[in-house]
């Protein structure tokens, strides 16, 4: 038989899939060790559910790759399958030809990516080629489809994934990104078209594209892994893991119906969440972290979440997803203790994580414009009259006639705190402990700011105002923003677990432990997760408004 068949075992040094570069941002290449470490969640699963029994010593479990890009998933796939199967197909050439044609199936994402797909698979981008390790084959794709499909434009944009018609509508020289997955009305039927039959996958597995790649960038982009998830349950298969990015905990831009719809599905058996992404795709920049998840169809009950951080203990306890009066997934597991206990403190309640309205530091935080002036508003250099308002905006300060203001204008004469809409942060990785919020500080009457910050208020006195810059430069306090925030842009809501307290006495870390009782163990957590602010002194000294980084 063709020598070539040890693809299938191990030893290869190096391993290509660990070398290639990703090529844009749809195409994140997932590292063979991560995929391995998902495939072993998977087959502790199965043997859960089946008596103990091997996933992989199963011909007849069938596996679907949706969105294949380098083909790692199949390949670590079929070399499971190609040593499990060993004592049941004894000749190695029917083995593979058994699980190549039989039981690992994948759609490409881009034409190239599907070429690369078939060659780390087949050993050829060609499955019926000669170099190809399978022999039954009568297409040169083999059980790995791609074909171009075109977007449905509607008014501009796409029906299927809100594309942008002016931005990829663009020949056919070029890919089109409208991935076969998602761009149909009926997915079963769709499956039928591509592989034939009333084909029924057992398991669907992957990294999906997470953005639009039509001209957005970073958190600026528009989400769409989460329509791939939605259309692999649609499939019915018996388990789904997928590794997608971790911001729908909190929802948000386009997320918010998908979170809802995840933290209500009792079917959602476990998450593996990755503060850092970096931990899992080295040299992507992708706030906010990633997780992987396994969902499994006929197995209902909390779900076992697991916090994964560089060289720290795994965190790993089972849990509901969404707690009693929460309207998030609350990330970390030790949070939802000093969640409790703060909560409790306020309202009285042990069992329900919401704070009334009347009582959350939110509505004290303005919308997005405060004033009603963009990021990139520049006021004039010198004030040229009394009537002139100073804006803190961005890279200084400036002057605007009063009388250019019709928004916040309740504020305008108002002591406030303001604060940086976008958090610090350390180039593109998510970095503990770090500060959540940008430096906030005390601003006067007769002051306004740019879309830049967030303006905190209104308070009677500079005392008052005092107060509560203390209390934003507590580590419970932004811990408590940090488990409502799901990227680097802090917005009112992230604040929704932030009691409002007296603003007549300085706050102090020290205080708030003592007031919410909290333990050792919770404040060392909080002191991992939360740097230092500094002292009343430096928050309310010579004010600097350009952008803080982290060291």
């Amino acid at each position: 038989m063709n020598a070539q068949v040890s693809f299938t075992l191990r030893g290869r040094n190096p391993d290509v899939l660990t070398c290639i570069a990703n090529l844009s941002n749809d195409e994140v290449f997932t590292p063979p060790e991560f995929a391995n470490r998902m495939l072993d969640t998977l087959a502790d699963a199965w043997a859960a559910g089946h008596g103990g029994a091997n996933i992989w010593a199963d011909k007849t479990v069938k596996f679907l790759d949706p969105f294949t890009k380098s083909g790692v998933f199949l390949r670590e796939v079929t070399s499971r399958l190609t040593a499990g199967l060993a004592s049941e197909i004894p000749d190695l050439q029917a083995r593979v030809d058994h699980i190549l044609t039989q039981q690992v199936f994948g759609i490409g994402i881009t034409r190239l990516t599907s070429l690369l797909a078939r060659r780390s698979l087949y050993c050829s981008k060609h499955a019926n080629g000669s170099h190809s390790v399978a022999r039954s084959f009568n297409t040169d794709s083999g059980n790995i489809w791609f074909e171009r499909t075109e977007h449905k434009w509607i008014a501009g944009k796409c029906k299927f994934c809100g594309a942008s018609q002016e931005t990829l509508d663009r020949g056919a020289g070029l890919e089109t990104h409208a991935y076969a997955f998602i761009h149909t009305d009926d997915i079963k039927s769709r499956i039928a078209e591509l592989f034939g039959g009333d084909m029924h996958f057992d398991v669907i597995m992957g990294n999906p594209p997470y953005q639009l790649d039509d001209g957005g960038h970073g958190t600026s982009a528009a989400p769409i892994y989460q329509l791939f998830v939605e259309q692999a349950k649609k499939l019915e298969p018996r388990y789904l893991t997928m590794v997608i990015p971790s911001r729908w905990f909190a929802g948000g831009k386009g997320l918010d119906d998908f979170r809802e719809s995840m933290l209500s599905d009792d079917r959602m058996r476990s998450i593996h969440d990755y503060l850092s992404a970096a931990d899992v795709f080295p040299g992507v920049g992708l706030k906010g972290g990633v997780c992987y998840f396994l969902w499994d169809k006929e197995n209902r009950g909390p779900c076992r979440v697991a916090t994964h951080f560089k060289d720290w203990a795994v965190s790993e306890i089972t849990r509901p997803l969404l707690e009693n009066g929460a309207d998030i997934f609350i990330r970390f597991n030790e949070g939802v203790s000093i969640l409790r206990k703060v909560l409790a403190r306020e309202t009285g309640q042990n069992e329900v994580l919401a704070l009334p309205e009347t009582q959350r530091f939110e509505r004290l935080v303005s919308s997005r414009k405060p004033f009603g002036l963009e990021t990139k508003f520049k006021g004039r250099v010198k004030k040229q009259s009394e009537a002139d308002v100073m804006v803190y905006q961005n890279g200084g300060t400036g002057f605007t006639p009063r009388s250019s203001i019709t928004a916040g204008t309740g504020l305008i004469d108002a002591w406030k705190i303001f604060v940086g809409r976008a958090a610090p942060g350390t180039g593109n990785r998510d970095t503990y402990p770090h500060r959540i919020i940008s430096t906030p500080f005390v601003a006067g009457p007769g002051t306004i700011s740019s879309e830049t910050y967030l303006c905190i208020g209104p308070f009677a006195t500079k005392e008052e105002a005092k107060s509560a810059l203390t209390y934003l430069s507590c580590r419970l306090t932004r811990l408590l923003i940090l488990l409502h925030k799901p990227s680097q842009d802090t917005t009112r809501k992230v604040y929704t677990f932030v009691p409002i307290q007296d603003w007549t006495r300085t706050w102090s870390d020290a205080a708030l432990y003592a007031r919410y009782g909290l333990s050792e163990d919770e404040i060392a957590f909080i002191e991992k997760i939360v740097r230092p602010m500094g002292s009343e002194t430096d928050l309310l000294g010579d004010i600097t408004v350009d952008a803080y980084e982290d060291e």
